[in-house]
Formats: C-alpha cells, structure tokens, sequence
C-alpha cells in the first residue's frame, strides 16, 4: 500500500509525517524505515526507527532509487512500514513521473509485504487523477 502527504513546499508535510511513523512504530510487529535527504530529523524519530540518509547513496534518477529500496526490503525481512520524506528530492523523479514510481512502489509493495507513505512537494490538484486516492493528508 501507498499512501501520500501532499502539500506545496513548507505546509507541514514531515511534521504529518514525523507524527504518523512515531505512532506507527509503537504498534508496528515489524521494523520501520524512514529515508530523508539529510540526518536532520534524527533526534525526532523514535530510536526503533532505522533512519537512512539517501544523499549518502549517489541515488541519480528513480530506477536507481527502486533498485535502492528493493536492496533495503532484500536484506530486511521484517520490514513493515517505510517512510519517504523530500519523495520528489530522493526518488530523482519529477512531478510528471511521480505514477510510474508509485505504481513500481505499489507491486513492491503487494509482493514484499510493505506499507510507503510518501511526503510529496506538490498540491493535490497538481497530482495524477490516479493518484489522489492514495492522499491521506493534503495540505
């Protein structure tokens, strides 16, 4: 499943985010990740969060970054939940790109038994008609 936050840049999107996977977390039977372009949320997580600084990674276009999330699910098997925060800025992809990844990270998903929620610097009008289901907070 992928769910998304959706708001123009400086709304309040991680701070819906931050709060969702603090919560998560308490009832989660699996581990939770939550990749962001920087380190700068760390002491906002729960400790029970793996944090990952995806501009570590030399990540340069989308399919590196489903290659990137595919190697995170194949060396994790309890993987539950993962969190996206800055999704345009991480996933090297642009607004007109955004359905192909999700649609990617949506079969991922089905197949490994993972949950995406994804903080995306775009107004909810702006999205996909396909896309605006996954909205759960927009901004």
């Amino acid at each position: 499943m992928v769910e998304l936050i959706v708001g123009n840049k400086g709304k309040g999107k991680t701070k819906h985010l931050l709060d969702k996977v603090n919560t998560v977390v308490k009832e989660a039977q699996g581990n939770v990740v939550y990749l962001d372009k920087s380190t700068k949320h760390m002491f906002e997580l729960n400790n029970k969060i793996r944090l990952i600084d995806v501009s570590d990674y030399l990540i340069s276009n989308s399919d590196e970054f489903i290659g990137f999330i595919c190697g995170i699910i194949s060396q994790d098997h309890d993987l539950q939940h993962m969190y996206f925060d800055s999704f345009l800025k991480i996933a090297c992809v642009d607004e007109d790109g955004i359905a192909a990844v999700v649609d990617k990270l949506e079969t991922i998903g089905a197949k490994f038994h993972v949950d995406f929620v994804l903080s995306v610097s775009v107004d909810e009008g702006a999205l996909p008609e396909a896309l605006r289901s996954k909205v759960i907070v927009s901004l």
